[in-house]
C-alpha cells in the first residue's frame, strides 16, 4: 500500500479556499481547482517507489491485477480528483468511445498537433465521469424539456430570444433542441453579446430559477454559453449526492467541492462559457439531444457498510465508508487496484494514518483494512 503525494492544479475557476480548508493548510491566495490522484501523465501521483505511472509501468499485472490489464490494458483506467469550483467551468460534452476513436484517428491523419488549441481529441478514449458532492454543489446537467426551456427564455422578455422560444415549441424534442443550440452557437457574436446583456439584466431582476444564469454572465459577459446554459437542468446537490455524466450530455460545474472520478481521458468538446476553441460542427455530432431528469444519485447500501454510487461504467467504481469510532474494521482486499481517499475524520488504512484529503494506492490483492472514525472514498474498477 503506497501513500500518495498528489498535485493540486491551479486552474482559474478553482476555489482558493476549499481544498486548503479540507487539507488543513493555509491558502496560497491562488485558485486551487483540482487535486489529482492517479497515473495521468499530466500530473501522476508520487509514491516512495516513484510516480504511480512508473510503479504501474514496471509491473502492470502486479499493480493493477490480471483482469484489469486484460480488460483495459496496462494502465490505470480512471483518474480520481478532489474538485473545487469557485467559478463556473466551461459548458462541455464528452464523446462516446466510438466517436473518440474516430475523432482521434481523423486528427492524427490530418496532422493536427496534439497540443494545438483547436485540437478536439487528445486521445482515443471516452470520458464518462461521476461527481459526488462534499459540500452543497451547483451544476448544469442535461437538457430541460423544451417546453420548460421555452418558458424560462420567454419570461425574460427579450425580443431577440423569441425565435428560440418559437423553435422550442414547434418541433419534436430532438429537432427543437438541436436547432436552438445550433442557432445560439452560430449567431453573430456582436448580436449575441447584446442578447446576453439584455438577458442578464432580466435574470438579475427576476431571480429565482433565473438567478444562476445572471451569475454565469458575471463570469462570461456576452458569451453565447449563457443562453445555451438556459436549455439545461440546474442541479443543486446536497453532500453525499452525485451526478453521473455520460457521453454526449452537456454539463458544467458551477460551485462547490466534490470527489470526481472519470475514465482516463482528456477529450472535451466545449459549448460555451470559455475563451477556448468551440468546434460547433463536431460538437453537434457528439451532443445527445435528449431532455429529461438529470438523475441525482444517492449511494446504495452494499455488504460490510459499503455505500456504492452505481453507474453503467466499467472503468471506475466509486463507493464510500462512514466509519464510527470503536466500530469494526473493514477488509477491502480485492483482486483489482484501489485508491482510498479520506475526506473527513481520521482513519487507518493498512499501516497509514489518513486525515482529510490524504490517500493511498492499494495494489491488486494487497491486504487492505480500514478503521477509525471518518469518511473514506474507495475508487476501483468493475471487472
Amino acid at each position: 500500500m503506497d501513500r500518495l503525494d498528489n498535485t493540486v492544479r491551479p486552474y482559474a475557476w478553482g476555489s482558493p479556499t476549499a481544498i486548503p480548508q479540507l487539507l488543513g493548510v493555509e491558502p496560497t491566495g491562488e485558485p486551487q481547482a483540482e487535486m489529482w490522484m492517479g497515473a495521468h501523465p499530466g500530473a501522476p501521483s508520487r509514491t516512495a517507489r516513484g510516480t504511480l505511472a512508473e510503479v504501474i509501468d514496471a509491473d502492470p499485472e502486479r499493480e493493477l491485477g490480471k483482469e484489469t490489464v486484460a480488460r483495459f490494458g496496462p494502465r490505470l483506467p480512471f483518474l480520481l480528483k478532489l474538485l473545487a469550483a469557485g467559478a463556473p467551468l466551461s459548458l462541455q460534452v464528452h464523446p462516446d468511445l466510438e466517436q473518440a476513436r474516430e475523432g482521434y484517428a481523423d486528427e492524427e491523419r490530418r496532422g493536427v498537433p496534439i497540443d494545438a488549441p483547436h485540437r478536439n481529441y487528445k486521445d482515443a478514449n471516452h470520458k464518462p465521469e461521476l461527481i459526488c458532492a462534499l459540500t452543497e454543489f451547483d451544476g448544469l446537467c442535461g437538457f430541460r424539456e423544451p417546453a420548460h426551456a421555452a418558458e424560462l427564455l420567454a419570461a425574460l422578455g427579450v425580443d431577440s430570444l423569441k425565435p428560440y422560444v418559437d423553435l422550442l415549441g414547434a418541433h419534436p424534442e430532438e429537432a427543437a433542441l438541436r436547432e436552438v443550440l445550433t442557432a445560439i452557437l452560430s449567431a453573430d457574436r456582436a448580436d449575441m453579446a447584446r442578447t446576453v446583456a439584455e438577458a442578464t439584466a432580466a435574470c438579475a431582476r427576476l431571480g429565482g430559477d433565473h438567478a444562476p444564469y445572471a451569475g454565469l454572465a458575471h463570469h462570461f459577459p456576452g458569451d453565447p454559453g449563457v443562453i445555451a446554459a438556459m436549455l439545461l437542468n440546474h442541479v443543486h446537490l446536497q453532500p453525499g449526492e452525485a451526478l453521473f455524466l455520460g457521453a454526449g450530455v452537456p454539463h458544467a460545474y458551477l460551485d462547490g467541492l466534490g470527489v470526481e472520478i472519470m475514465a482516463n481521458s482528456d477529450n472535451v468538446l466545449r459549448c460555451g462559457l470559455t475563451p477556448k476553441h468551440v468546434d460547433v460542427p463536431e460538437l453537434l455530432r457528439v451532443v445527445r439531444f435528449e431532455a429529461g431528469d438529470p438523475g441525482v444519485l444517492r449511494p446504495e447500501a452494499a455488504p460490510d457498510g459499503e455505500e456504492v454510487y452505481e453507474t453503467p461504467i466499467d472503468e471506475f467504481r466509486l463507493s464510500r465508508y462512514a466509519l464510527a469510532e470503536g466500530g469494526a474494521a473493514h477488509d477491502l482486499t480485492r483482486d483489482t487496484l484501489q485508491i482510498l481517499l479520506c475526506t473527513a475524520g481520521s482513519v487507518r488504512a493498512g499501516e497509514h494514518e489518513l486525515g482529510p484529503g490524504q490517500s493511498v494506492f492499494v495494489p491488486a490483492g494487497e491486504q487492505a483494512g480500514i478503521s477509525g472514525a471518518g469518511t473514506v472514498f474507495r475508487a476501483t474498477v468493475r471487472v
